[in-house]
């Protein structure tokens, strides 16, 4: 888009935005308005009417930075930052997302001192990213999300045109992105805490809740991207929200949660220390950021004590010599130990990289790819190519461990096309029933590949166990079954398009004949449905012709009384006529 939503030309000449073109893409603009006395105020929102009153509190909300982030900007005169949220709508399942251009502008001349304003851009999409504002006359930039990776619509259906653009089990191509949020900043954001990646890629693959607190919504949402992002080529079912305040009506809910009451599979955002109070019972705390918005990033090397194992392993340094050799170190152990003890609390006097979860990974950090990863030095523009270079390599590898993870479940989508010389208009063969308690027998007795076992404790079929128990199967997996079964459907298709019926009906028998007269009628009606809504493809009409053609195939072996009996149908007799273009 590279106008405003109204943009006047000429003087007797207005364009005007197509609406429903738009909402294709954006659900609604709004610009928002923070004022002391009065708090958050929507100014304006296009098209008009487009949010509930709920939905326009929680987006108020949502536009703004909290008093605590607030806190960490210095006094300059105009502050911006991008973040994005994303919230439940009308308590279902669909999502909206946010987008937000946010400007603090501290100015003593004005009332209060200064005035705060936010422009959001609402989508049901999850873009990679987004903004380059003005958006008046200005391109408006943004990364799409590849189609597999998208949430399903209309309560789960997947339609045929979705299911055939969905991306394969085993990624073939490494240059198309594979999941949300692919150029998230991996790397500079979770630098800190790369020992830690391998265990927070199986909390998000299993579906565990986890608290991810930053000092700025700018980094708390890129945290959760980055997070979410791990898990591709895997359709990420978890609750994830980017930038989470206490105003959201899922606050309650998890507030009232009593002790030992779980928490539901989720990733939360959020830069309010008070979550720390308010959720200590939440199972995995990360802390990353850095409250200092306008320094530097310090090499890697030289970074403080900043994630840790539990037993005072520490995530600092680039490659893992660096890191064996001062793992063991008196200070870091007194460090670590400290750590684990305070809690996430600690974070209430001192802001610190860290994670905080008493589960044991069963898959272990990748050594070969840890020293593969460039050191970018103090110079931010070597830092930025650098941490390309870095995303890349970390990127690579998350997706190929995800892939080898997803592997074993790969003949469940196994499908079958037409042998030679047989029916296309037979049913297909049911793709592979699935049975979770055989499937792990099954692979407990053949083993996880050399690419896993490599890297995965003895224990590995715990995680696999845990998995199928999770949010993220059931969803995954029929989806995967759902492009399986419309990619078989294509293959019978185009057999259909490519065999001579004449040639197969000279050694049918007559309840074969039968069956495939049925069958073939059967696609017939679907297709004149199919046309008849406008949905038909263009080889539509090449297909009715091919399918009369074999009906009348098929009938010119039935028997002279069953043949009578058909046309006095007139509308079958419509389709059966002209039999000399069998001849």
């Amino acid at each position: 888009m590279s106008r405003s939503p109204s943009f006047s030309v000429k003087p007797e000449l207005t364009i005007k935005p197509d609406l429903a073109s738009l909402s294709r893409w954006v659900h609604s603009f709004c610009i928002m308005r923070f004022d002391l006395e009065q708090g958050q105020i929507l100014e304006e929102s296009y098209p008009p009417n487009r949010l509930s009153q709920e939905e326009e509190i929680e987006v108020s909300f949502n536009s703004f930075p909290d008093s605590v982030s607030q806190k960490q900007h210095n006094r300059s005169s105009i502050h911006d930052c991008i973040f994005f949220f994303r919230f439940r709508r009308d308590n279902n399942n669909n999502y909206l997302y946010g987008y937000v251009f946010n400007r603090q502008r501290h100015d003593e001349r004005l009332k209060r001192g200064g005035e705060q304003k936010s422009v959001v851009i609402l989508s049901h999409a999850p873009y990679s990213s987004l903004m380059e504002l003005p958006i008046g006359n200005a391109t408006l930039k943004v990364n799409l999300p590849p189609p597999h990776s998208l949430p399903l619509e209309n309560n789960g259906v997947l339609y045929e045109e979705s299911a055939s653009s969905m991306a394969p089990l085993l990624p073939t191509n490494q240059s198309v992105p594979q999941g949300l949020f692919h150029d998230a900043d991996l790397f500079g954001v979770y630098r800190g805490l790369l020992l830690q990646l391998w265990t927070l890629w199986e909390l998000l693959l299993i579906g565990e809740p986890i608290l991810i607190i930053a000092p700025t919504p700018p980094q708390c949402s890129e945290a959760v991207a980055c997070l979410v992002s791990l898990v591709a080529p895997l359709f990420c079912s978890v609750d994830f929200r980017p930038y989470f305040t206490i105003h959201d009506p899922g606050f309650a809910r998890l507030n009232s949660l009593r002790e030992g009451d779980a928490f539901p599979p989720m990733v939360l955002g959020v830069t309010n220390l008070f979550f720390l109070k308010a959720l200590r019972n939440m199972p995995h705390v990360v802390s990353v950021g850095t409250p200092s918005l306008n320094s530097n990033r310090v090499p890697f090397s030289s970074r403080s004590s900043a994630g840790r194992l539990p037993g005072g392993k520490s995530s600092e340094g680039l490659g893992v010599q660096q890191l064996s050799l001062r793992r063991f170190s008196p200070t870091n152990l007194l460090n670590a130990v400290k750590l684990r003890r305070d809690g996430p609390l600690c974070l209430m006097t001192e802001h610190k990289e860290a994670v905080w979860t008493s589960y044991a990974a069963i898959t272990k950090p990748d050594t070969s790819v840890l020293n593969r990863l460039v050191d970018a030095g103090m110079s931010p523009r070597v830092e930025e190519s650098m941490s390309v270079v870095n995303n890349e390599i970390l990127r690579r590898h998350f997706l190929e461990l995800t892939t080898n993870f997803l592997a074993p479940f790969g003949p469940y989508f196994q499908v079958n096309a037409p042998s030679d010389g047989s029916s296309p208009y037979v049913a297909p063969p049911p793709l592979p029933s699935f049975s979770a308690d055989e499937f792990l027998s099954n692979l407990s007795a053949r083993g996880v590949g050399k690419f896993l076992s490599k890297r995965m404790k003895s224990n590995w079929p715990d995680l696999y166990r845990r998995f199928l128990q999770g949010p993220n199967f059931v969803p995954w997996f029929q989806r995967r079954r759902a492009v399986a079964e419309q990619e078989q459907r294509r293959l019978w298709k185009v057999a259909r398009m490519r065999t001579d019926m004449r040639l197969i009906t000279s050694q049918m028998n007559e309840l074969e004949a039968v069956d495939s007269f049925d069958a073939i009628e059967k696609y017939i009606n679907e297709e004149v449905k199919l046309r008849e809504s406008g949905g038909g493809s263009a080889d539509s009409e090449a297909s009715f012709e091919k399918l009369k053609k074999d009906l009348q195939a098929v009938f010119s072996v039935l028997p002279r009384d069953m043949q009578e009996l058909l046309l006095s149908n007139p509308q079958r007799a419509s389709l059966l006529q002209d039999p000399s273009e069998l001849q």
